[in-house]
């Protein structure tokens, strides 16, 4: 989209910060002083899950949760911590379709890239592959959250997007589930399109979501790329709730 563009959308739609309704310019939802008062995970958090822990920590760590589950991806790691403001965003724009958000979601994500890990991916140009819809429920939304915010990401690193996974079986909401219910519920619900063989050649793949809960999504989406082949697998969220 070009300045001009931006400049006479600006004009005709005076674009507001959807957190304190300062005014904006050139397509921006939210202000510079708004995103940082949105809670981010500094360390120490934890290398596996990335969940924040308040305390005097030095040491690398993983958390109780994670102490004898062996995942399929290294490591995932978010840009916020789980907040009142920051879930009203997510909610607001996966449910609200309030996608112009997607873009700004996005752009704080990709502020888990200070982490030397993510650095290391951003330098290895690994690809990102968004957590899939199943076909009727991205009719229904009328777009995949998690594709949004990969587009930006992309937009921003310069990382390729590829659209290697495909949802093979509908699923109930996992809001309510347990940590074991929701890894029985995603059992098998992912699949790699015959077509995106290519994506072993890169030197690493990041899986990109909106929200790492209890991590059985992204998963179980790593199973299949490990499963076909993938060389290092990551994932890269919004929030960590």
């Amino acid at each position: 989209m070009s300045l001009k563009f931006d400049f006479l959308l600006d004009w005709l739609y005076p674009p507001i910060c959807e957190i304190c309704d300062g005014k904006l310019s050139q397509g921006r939802s939210l202000c510079d002083n708004c995103v940082e008062t949105l809670p981010k995970i500094e360390f120490p958090f934890c290398q596996s899950c990335g969940e924040f822990f308040l305390g005097q920590i030095e040491d690398e760590f993983a958390c109780p949760n994670c102490r004898g589950i062996s995942y399929h991806f290294q490591f995932a790691r978010a840009a916020l911590a789980c907040s009142e403001k920051t879930t009203e965003l997510i909610h607001r724009f996966k449910y609200g379709r309030e996608i112009h958000l997607g873009y700004e979601l996005g752009r704080i994500t990709c502020q888990a890239f200070s982490d030397a890990r993510l650095a290391r991916a951003l330098e290895e140009k690994w690809t990102l592959v968004p957590v899939p819809l199943f076909r009727s429920k991205k009719f229904e939304r009328h777009f995949n959250q998690s594709e949004e915010i990969a587009r930006s990401i992309a937009k921003e690193t310069g990382l390729s997007i590829s659209h290697s996974l495909k949802r093979i079986r509908n699923t109930s909401t996992q809001t309510l589930l347990s940590r074991k219910q929701r890894m029985e519920n995603l059992r098998d619900a992912f699949a790699l399109r015959v077509s995106s063989i290519k994506i072993l050649d890169y030197p690493g793949i990041l899986i990109v979501d909106d929200v790492f809960t209890t991590g059985s999504t992204v998963n179980e989406c790593a199973k299949v790329l490990k499963k076909a082949g993938a060389k290092q697998i990551a994932v890269l969220t919004v929030m960590r709730g």
